[in-house]
């Protein structure tokens, strides 16, 4: 059962981490969601957009879709892209700490309780917490 739910579309830009962030945790707070589980939830949707953003392709209107949605005490989150990614490319690379970048999907492992990724219409990544 879908308790709450919300898709927007987002410009394809650098900026576009923070304004998601805003509409998630404005989503979340309406849904009575914890403080530790909004900060989890924002962590792991930056690092969705963010990989997007650097590795995907947006589509005609320069834009990507991302969703979220309250399910059965659990948190859904997508990000979607319009280029066709390779799966293979898609997944976490160990810590470095010398490392400037490429951590993103580490966070998200480590972050969310599972994540997936869907090639069949562009490149969708979708991540689930758990809300306590």
């Amino acid at each position: 059962m879908v308790e709450s739910r919300d898709v927007v579309r987002l410009p394809f830009e650098s900026s576009t981490p923070g304004i998601a962030r805003t509409k998630l945790a404005a989503f979340l707070t309406r849904n009575r969601t914890d403080l530790a589980a909004i900060d989890n939830a924002l962590i792991v949707l930056s690092e969705m957009i963010a990989n997007a953003v650097a590795h995907g392709t947006p589509d005609h209107d320069g834009a990507m879709e991302i969703g979220w949605a309250i399910e059965d005490g659990h948190l859904l989150l997508s990000v979607r892209d319009f280029g066709h990614g390779s799966g293979a490319d898609l997944v976490p690379r160990p810590f470095d700490e010398d490392s400037l970048g490429g951590r993103g999907l580490s966070i998200i492992s480590r972050v969310a309780d599972s994540w997936s990724v869907d090639l069949s219409e562009g490149t969708c990544v979708r991540a689930e917490l758990t809300l306590a």
